[in-house]
């Protein structure tokens, strides 16, 4: 079977609600091709060689947030330990998004990735999907030497997860899934300015850190490499072919 061809956009830095936006036009796009694929060839205007044509169309956006909190829809948000006040104090923007998961921070120094996937193609499992994010995180972090795992029962990427009293969480993961298509997706804390993540409780998880490939490393981390290594890695676990396309 050949690969799934993935488009690869790099939004650069952008407010969290046009990035959100952004992503929502590109779900209705794939949404309205698969409903144009299972219609009967009388009710549509293609001819049958062309109706499948660019069907299989899957995006991979990557994008740095200003400092902004967003809260899943199951989140509580008493997790957010400012008001509105104190936010419009501190210049930081807040979203109750329709992700799954419950409150996280995005920042400058951050990855945040968002694979626009039909899952259709890559298995109709969200269970399995979510590993495979992990998976993408685990490998490229395990290419900078740090070791990362899962934790049992929460979502995301964490390192010593197994040592209470030493868990702290390096990659943040939540999504959307509308008719097998997914949005939303993942938030690698590179260089990241870790001390937004005290006026919350990170995916509602008490007495757990935060903590950065800057953290881990003592240094800081060149994001153009990380990108590099992510897409590589995504390629590999999704078993794609990633097609670069600029943002305009």
């Amino acid at each position: 079977m050949a690969k799934q061809k993935v488009i690869f956009r790099d939004l650069g830095q952008m407010d969290y609600e046009k990035a959100w936006h952004y992503q929502e036009e590109l779900l209705r796009k794939i949404l309205q091709k698969k409903a144009k694929s299972y219609l009967p060839e009388y009710l549509t205007s293609a001819p049958s060689s062309h109706k499948s044509e660019n069907l299989e169309t899957h995006y991979l956006l990557f994008v740095e947030h200003p400092p902004v909190y967003t809260l899943g829809k199951s989140g509580n948000k008493k997790h957010l330990l400012l008001n509105e006040k104190e936010l419009e104090k501190r210049n930081i923007q807040f979203f109750h998004t329709n992700r799954g998961g419950d409150i996280t921070f995005h920042g400058y120094g951050q990855l945040v990735g968002y694979p626009i996937l039909d899952l259709e193609h890559f298995g109709t499992d969200i269970g399995r999907y979510l590993r495979n994010l992990e998976e993408v995180i685990i490998l490229t972090l395990k290419d900078y030497g740090i070791e990362a795992k899962r934790s049992k029962g929460e979502t995301g990427v964490w390192i010593d997860p197994d040592k209470p009293g030493k868990e702290r969480k390096i990659c943040a993961i939540g999504v959307r899934c509308s008719r097998w298509v997914t949005m939303h997706g993942f938030a690698l804390n590179v260089n990241t300015d870790l001390h937004y993540f005290q006026h919350i409780i990170p995916c509602g998880i008490r007495d757990k850190k935060v903590t950065s490939m800057k953290e881990e490393l003592g240094r800081d981390v060149s994001m153009e490499e990380v990108k590099d290594k992510v897409k590589q890695n995504f390629e590999t676990v999704f078993d794609t072919d990633l097609k670069s396309e600029f943002f305009f």
